[in-house]
């Protein structure tokens, strides 16, 4: 069985560290990835994807990257569920990053940032 995903895409809000009970180091991150083609009315549409990340690649993710940061993930899709407090289950899929490289240099991203806020 094969179950492997790689993904390119940006960050949509700044990534916060957090710690299991046993102080394991994660995050989680939601990546913005293009799609291939244009929509009817010629927008580019992206989809929004889930993704883990644990230990060292969820520390340096935090301390190196913001929001707009261009991330390449390799990893696998996991799903789970859960009650939430309504008694309701409820059903996640997600990616779990075994390898994160950062694609967008500190530069490029100062730049892009300017030019959005202008």
């Amino acid at each position: 069985m094969i179950n492997q995903v790689t993904l390119v895409g940006r960050l949509t809000r700044d990534p916060e560290l957090k710690l299991t009970q046993e102080g394991i180091p994660w995050t989680n991150v939601t990546l913005a990835v293009n799609r291939n083609y244009r929509s009817s009315n010629g927008n580019i549409e992206a989809d929004f994807v889930q993704c883990t990340l644990w230990r060292r690649a969820a520390e340096n993710t935090v301390q190196y990257c913001q929001k707009g940061s261009v991330l390449g993930i390799l990893g696998r899709i996991h799903t789970r569920n859960y009650e939430n407090g309504e008694g309701k289950k409820v059903y996640v899929t997600e990616v779990i990053a075994d390898q994160v490289r950062f694609l967008s240099s500190k530069k490029t991203e100062e730049k892009e940032l300017a030019v959005m806020s202008k």
